[in-house]
C-alpha cells in the first residue's frame, strides 16, 4: 500500500509528464501549422472541424468548446481561414442565426498530403503502446480530465 507521501510524488510525476507531453503537442501542431502557411490555433480548428464534422458542417460553439476557447476567437479565426479557402462557412438551414463550417477541398487535400507524416508521428510517439493499452490509456485520461475539471471549477469556487 501507497504513502501519502508516495502518492504525492506520483500525482506530481504525472502532472509533470503531461505539462511535457502538452509542450511537445504544441510543437508539432506548430509544424503542422507552418507547413499549411497557417497559425497554430487555426490548426487547432481545423482539426476540431475535421473531428466534430459529420458531414453537415459544425458549429463555431461545437469548436469553441472542444478546444475550450471563446466563441469570438473561433469567429474571428474562421473568417480568416475562408479567406484562405480553407473553410466554407454557410447559414444553418435549422437557423439562420448560425453558421455551419466544414472545410474546403482544399483543405482536405493539404491535410492529406500531410497524411503519411502524421502517421509516422504518431507511430513514433506511441511506439510499444497497442491498441488495448491506448485504449486504457484513453479511459484513465479521460477521467482525469473529468476530474480536473470539476476539482477546477471547486477550486474556483473556493470549496477546496
Amino acid at each position: 500500500m501507497a504513502t501519502q507521501e508516495q502518492f504525492d510524488r506520483a500525482v506530481r510525476d504525472l502532472i509533470w509528464n503531461i505539462v511535457e507531453i502538452h509542450s511537445q503537442l504544441e510543437e508539432i501542431h506548430k509544424c503542422w501549422a507552418e507547413l499549411l502557411g497557417i497559425t497554430e490555433p487555426q490548426w487547432l480548428i481545423l482539426m476540431a472541424i475535421d473531428e466534430l464534422d459529420e458531414g453537415r458542417g459544425v458549429s463555431g460553439i461545437a469548436v469553441a468548446n472542444k478546444l475550450r476557447i471563446h466563441p469570438a476567437f473561433v469567429t474571428n479565426q474562421t473568417k480568416k481561414l475562408e479567406q484562405l479557402e480553407f473553410l466554407a462557412r454557410v447559414t444553418s438551414p435549422d437557423d439562420a442565426r448560425f453558421l455551419q463550417i466544414s472545410l474546403t477541398q482544399k483543405a482536405r487535400t493539404e491535410m492529406a498530403k500531410l497524411s503519411d507524416k502524421r502517421q509516422a508521428l504518431n507511430s513514433t510517439m506511441l511506439s510499444g503502446l497497442d491498441e488495448e493499452s491506448l485504449a486504457y490509456l484513453n479511459k484513465r485520461l479521460t477521467a482525469i480530465a473529468k476530474n480536473s475539471r470539476l476539482a477546477s471549477q471547486k477550486l474556483s469556487l473556493g470549496l477546496l
